[in-house]
């Protein structure tokens, strides 16, 4: 197979693993691979998954790829705050959840970090349709705010958590509290308790 025809069959997966590749083409070279992504014919993501350049500059197909390089997972922490606007920051890094080992990639995509949670507390996220049609797995507002909290234990005074400023008219008005006031009554956890109380305490809410 050359690349061309190998192009046409993958192009369209955007994040192609080497296990696709196998079960559609059991006889595939693999020393092709290393070869296409030397010459920048192909983008290396991780080990064993790779993407076509064209889709660089795409922030949609990065936070594609983080879903689609290491499964289960979902956006979350500081990239799911600063797309809703919660925190000021842009962030570099694109956070998300899993039920893997802690884990973090970096590549043309840029970085790629994922934290590891027990499997009951996976849960809270949304699937958001992207423009083509592909879809992606992206945290509700209020589980990255918990996963924030349960995941960096270090925000438990107020000062820490005035010092993460927080939007407030996104707090005060979209934020939606039965559904966080739900999602801390499934963490099980005292310590998130205490410090989701010191967060409502913080932001006045």
């Amino acid at each position: 197979m050359n690349y061309l025809q190998f192009r046409e069959k993958m192009f369209d997966l955007v994040c192609v693993n080497i296990n696709q590749i196998y079960a559609r083409h059991p006889d595939f070279n693999r020393n092709n691979l290393s070869r296409w992504v030397k010459t920048g014919l192909l983008v290396r993501l991780r080990q064993g998954y790779y993407t076509f350049p064209e889709y660089k500059n795409n922030i949609d197909i990065a936070y594609y790829l983080a879903n689609r390089m290491y499964q289960p997972s979902y956006i979350s922490l500081h990239t799911a705050l600063s797309f809703y606007g919660i925190i000021p920051e842009s962030v570099v890094q694109i956070t998300s959840i899993t039920t893997l080992k802690t884990a973090m990639f970096v590549n043309e995509f840029g970085e790629y970090s994922y934290k590891n949670i027990k499997k009951n507390l996976f849960f809270g996220y949304d699937t958001k349709a992207m423009p083509d049609g592909r879809t992606l797995q992206f945290a509700y507002a209020e589980k990255s705010i918990l996963d924030l909290l349960y995941l960096y234990p270090f925000y438990n005074t107020e000062q820490e958590l005035r010092e993460l400023r927080f939007d407030e008219d996104f707090l005060h008005n979209d934020l939606n509290v039965n559904r966080l006031n739900e999602y801390i009554s499934n963490f099980k956890s005292k310590a998130l308790e205490k410090r989701a109380k010191l967060l409502t305490k913080s932001y006045n809410l």
